[in-house]
């Protein structure tokens, strides 16, 4: 416990905002000198678009341990803000997404008596969407047929056993002004053709997916017909179908008003992490639960996304949420309940030592 602290400590305290390359390879380097004395394979940083991600791939892997370093926090944060424990709880930027999950899964691989079969791969652009290390993502998660994602469990422990797929899109609307006392009706409100267009698209709302209009914009002055208004749309859904079916609604949005246009941009970012993908592994997860004592290893789904969406879109088994126990991810009440940290290692560890023990190749669903 005391070494885990230390190196929560130290990988905390090397600040790695994503939008900081020299940063974020100064904490690939640290996680670099971990993560060599420990695996027989090459441990190497990628860059890709100028961002560095940390890749040890083993020849013949049967699974892989995925994460991310870089983290919301700008540069300077610590300065108010410095890692600490305090009654068992560790504070400091990133410390739950996901340093924490990142020193638990060094300490799992030092416990590991053989991980020359275990591939590893930290990637550095997590947080603002994986552009530079998507396909690494795929091409090494497909290699070891099997994907272990330490991202922060859920409350108490619980594994993530599938997360909400995620889209983007933005609505601009082209109308013509006119002076709003003497003429209106020469205009074509953009302002009101925007409105006409949300309430169409919350229409498509339902139990499993959420279209959320969040930032708008309409009108340059107060005596203007509005002849462009802007609106952004967050949608999330659990299955790949029904982001098919919204991303169809949202591009065939058709104008209401004569003569408005209305452009459409943007798409799906990360499909869903369906709860399908985790199933086989999630059988091992509960055996290594059990083996250990843990108790029944409780399961959650999230609505936020992960390097794990890929994955499991790539059609390779995944389970995630294996990481730490705490709280309040980008906020400054962010923690983790140290005290669980060796539980979480564990767990980690006794799942690796079962992986270890199946052939190479995809892990059936």
């Amino acid at each position: 416990m005391p070494d885990m602290v230390a190196r929560l400590a130290d990988l905390v305290g090397c600040e790695s905002p994503s939008d900081s390359p020299a940063d974020l390879r100064r904490c690939a380097d640290l996680l670099v000198s971990w993560l060599a004395p420990l695996l027989p394979h090459r441990v190497e940083v990628l860059e890709r678009d100028g961002l560095p991600h940390v890749l040890a791939a083993a020849a013949h892997p049967t699974v892989l341990l995925l994460g991310h370093f870089d983290t919301v926090w700008p540069l300077g944060t610590l300065t108010d803000w410095p890692f600490t424990v305090r009654d068992g709880i560790a504070s400091g930027p990133g410390v739950f997404d996901m340093k924490a999950g990142i020193v638990q899964l060094v300490t799992a691989l030092a416990l590991h008596g053989d991980p020359g079969r275990v591939s590893v791969l930290l990637t550095g652009d997590e947080e603002i969407g994986s552009r530079s290390a998507w396909t690494l993502i795929e091409e090494q998660s497909r290699r070891a047929g099997a994907v272990l994602v330490c991202e922060p469990a859920a409350d108490g422990g619980a594994v993530k056993v599938g997360r909400k797929g995620i889209a983007n899109y933005d609505i601009e609307i082209r109308g013509r002004a006119a002076h709003a006392g003497l003429e209106p009706e020469r205009g074509i409100n953009a302002g009101v053709e925007l409105a006409h267009q949300i309430l169409a698209l919350t229409a498509l709302s339902d139990r499993d997916t959420t279209v959320t209009p969040t930032v708008l914009s309409a009108g340059t002055t107060g005596n203007t017909v509005p002849e462009r208004a802007h609106c952004h749309v967050d949608v999330r859904s659990w299955t790949t179908a029904a982001m098919a079916d919204v991303d169809r609604a949202l591009t065939g949005l058709r104008p209401h008003l004569p003569g408005a246009e209305v452009v459409v941009t943007g798409g799906i970012d990360r499909l869903p992490f369906e709860e399908r993908a985790a199933a086989g592994l999630l059988a091992h997860a509960e055996a290594a639960a059990d083996e250990l004592g843990l108790g029944p290893l409780a399961t959650a789904t999230a609505g936020g996304v992960s390097d794990g969406n890929i994955s499991a879109a790539a059609g390779v088994p995944t389970l995630d949420g294996l990481g730490a126990i705490g709280g309040y991810p980008h906020a400054r009440d962010e923690h983790v309940q140290v005290h669980t940290m060796p539980r979480q290692t564990a767990l980690l560890t006794e799942l690796l030592a079962r992986l270890a023990q199946r052939r190479p190749g995809r892990l059936e669903r």
